[in-house]
């Protein structure tokens, strides 16, 4: 399968990329992004085909249906990350909660967050490409919290490559921030930024287009890549997890197959949620996908009026801080699926000068035939965790913008499958205050207090972080992010 490029091609580029190429190069001309050429069409065929696999069976056969350039002894390998996850034969549990309500928990890898699903896999195929070709990497990571600590677990003291993790230095949770800051291995370099994550996002696209950057790294023999979103390799695994998550329902007998669900998802960068997307357009029998946003609710206006507009650019700080974010990437995949790349690129360029866009009445009209989207305020999340503890389930405030939207946009009668993307270890001041109403809380103390209160332990790699020595503790200026790699190469 080839890949090819959101806002259309220039002259730098090739038309089209075979998969390992655009892993190992993920921005496209114009500084777009790369998508399938085609996708395969799954059905129910397929669906019925692995009603009793295991996830591992289902991903491989899933990346074979891509025909993706990469070696099957190393698409195994990669997969086989999983069994290091808490439950080696369902990585992915899916839990009902009431009547056709499930929530599907992504966050049980070593990292405690969704991002282990993709990265744990892409950092070994990546690496294996680059130790192949004996070339060296410098992997660029923005994170607003997740993606950072996934990244630097999966290619720490990995072999021809180098990664820098760019991160908020004042908008992830304590837990965040120790599994970034206390990483040690030699590769890996953590630097903290005043500004937000859309300025560490902004700084990771800029540099990975920048001719100068680029060139500097060439005179060191180094090559550049992402572990971003923006990077396909991440989004090719956040595929499959939705296509179990639908077979996980049939097998326990929530649905019936070819029934639809909605699938409803906390979305910041939107990469979680294109994975469904793709899921949908393959042939995986979805009612909506539902957009779940904070008080930073740029997508819900986009899905509900057809305008995105950060021209204000105040970036609110949230108790769900993942989804603090006003570019979302990803979207611009969607953009290029329904409207193609001529007017993608004009979308993007009017985004990019004047900090806005508006669809058309009929672009909004085949938006709006795919995507339903509300958002949830910090005390109507917490609320949703309370209440949720008070049925003995225990959640993190991503997940609970979820039960917002399940309200709001939902049919009750159709079955609803919510993405929990994070433990809630990850934000236990959050979760404490909901609970018991505690304020100014520690990370440590919260934790131990939820710990009591739930009667759960604490995981002993999240307990761990606080008595870890800091290795790094750079913050600096966004406009010092170039000169700080450069020293750290």
């Amino acid at each position: 399968m080839n890949f090819i490029q959101t806002r259309g091609h220039d002259d730098t580029k090739p038309k089209t990329v075979t998969f390992s190429e655009a892993i190992l190069s993920p921005i496209a001309s114009f500084g777009g992004l790369y998508v399938p050429e085609t996708l395969p069409d799954l059905g129910e065929t397929f669906l019925n085909k692995h009603i009793n696999s295991s996830y591992k069976e289902l991903a491989f056969d899933l990346l074979a249906r891509f025909e993706i350039d990469i070696e099957q002894s190393v698409i195994r390998e990669a997969l086989a990350l999983y069994d290091a996850f808490d439950d080696p034969k369902n990585p992915v549990p899916v839990v009902k909660i009431k009547e056709n309500l499930y929530v599907s928990e992504l966050y049980h890898g070593p990292t405690r967050a969704f991002k282990d699903m993709a990265l744990q896999p892409f950092g070994k195929i990546l690496s294996s490409l680059a130790k192949a070709k004996d070339e060296n990497y410098l992997i660029l990571t923005a994170t607003s919290g997740d993606t950072g600590p996934a990244a630097l677990e999966t290619f720490k003291n990995k072999q021809n490559i180098q990664v820098v993790c760019l991160y908020p230095a004042h908008g992830t949770s304590d837990v965040q921030r120790l599994q970034m800051v206390t990483e040690e291995a030699p590769n890996l370099k953590v630097i903290g930024i005043n500004g937000n994550f859309d300025d560490a996002q902004s700084a990771l696209k800029n540099l990975l287009a920048s001719p100068s950057f680029n060139a500097a790294l060439q005179a060191k023999s180094i090559s550049l890549s992402a572990a971003n979103s923006v990077n396909f390799g991440r989004i090719i695994f956040q595929i499959i997890y939705h296509i179990h998550n639908y077979l996980e329902l049939v097998r326990q007998h929530g649905i019936v197959m070819g029934e639809k669900v909605y699938l409803n998802v906390p979305s910041g960068n939107f990469g979680n949620v294109l994975g469904g997307y793709y899921a949908l357009l393959m042939g995986l029998p979805v009612e909506k996908l539902v957009i779940s946003s904070n008080e930073n609710n740029i997508l819900t206006r986009l899905i509900q009026t057809g305008i995105y507009d950060i021209r204000d650019g105040d970036l609110k700080l949230t108790t769900s801080p993942a989804m603090d974010i006003l570019k979302s990437s990803n979207v611009e995949r969607v953009l290029f699926s329904l409207y193609g790349a001529q007017r993608t690129r004009a979308l993007m360029e009017s985004l990019d000068k004047e900090k806005i866009y508006t669809l058309t009445p009929v672009e909004l009209a085949k938006l709006q035939e795919i995507f339903v989207a509300d958002y949830c305020s910090d005390e109507e999340g917490k609320a949703y965790i309370k209440a949720a503890f008070a049925e003995d389930y225990l959640m993190d405030p991503h997940t609970a913008t979820c039960f917002k939207t399940y309200e709001s946009c939902s049919n009750p009668k159709i079955k609803s499958i919510i993405y929990s993307t994070a433990e809630w270890t990850k934000f236990s001041p959050v979760i404490a205050n909901a609970l018991t109403g505690e304020v100014d809380t520690k990370d440590i103390v919260a934790l131990e207090s939820i710990s009591k209160e739930a009667k759960v332990a604490i995981p002993a790699m999240v307990k761990g972080l606080f008595r870890k020595k800091i290795i790094h503790d750079a913050v600096i200026e966004k406009e010092d992010i170039e000169k700080e790699i450069l020293d750290f190469l």
